[in-house]
């Protein structure tokens, strides 16, 4: 949006400057622009891959805390779901080996605690892409700044060259 308005902005301030001028700053200020554009795509990109990360960090929350849930020597009677609202019932004993993803659509058997385990060592994992993608989040935030304030520096070089 507000890339829309400067852009509004620059050309109208551009119509009215000198002729060298005119043609330097009209170029330097849609490069400048085309830029911004570009950034502003990638600052939408790394929110929606922090949003997926954190999406991802919250059910592995989930799985350590139902993984940790049973406990005991009790089974467990479930409903498992099948697909379009069916389910079945099924029993999980507490004994039971846990087969835990490791991509690809391979899962690996392991037992509960080797289960938390693995899937713990993936919420630091994803911790760490967390602060990787808030880091370049920052990055591109201020050189979306950097932008605006050329920008602004440019329209005020051009009302300067108008009088």
């Amino acid at each position: 949006m507000i890339l829309r308005l400067n852009r509004v902005i620059l050309q109208n301030a551009f119509i009215h400057g000198k002729e060298n001028f005119l043609q330097m700053s009209e170029e330097q200020a849609q490069a400048l622009i085309q830029q911004m554009q570009a950034l502003e795509a990638y600052m939408g990109d790394l929110i929606q891959k922090e949003e997926a990360v954190i999406r991802l960090m919250q059910e592995a929350s989930g799985a350590i805390e139902s993984m940790k849930a049973l406990d005991g020597n009790t089974p467990y009677e479930t409903l498992v779901p099948m697909g379009m609202g069916a389910y079945v019932k099924a029993t999980i004993k507490p004994d039971d080996k846990m087969l835990v993803s490791v991509g690809a659509g391979a899962a690996i058997e392991h037992d509960k605690n080797a289960a938390i385990n693995y899937v713990e060592a993936r919420i630091k994992e994803l911790e760490v892409a967390l602060q990787q993608i808030s880091a370049q989040k920052q990055d591109i935030a201020v050189r979306l700044e950097q932008g605006q304030k050329e920008i602004n520096r440019l329209i005020q070089a051009s009302r300067g060259s108008k009088q």
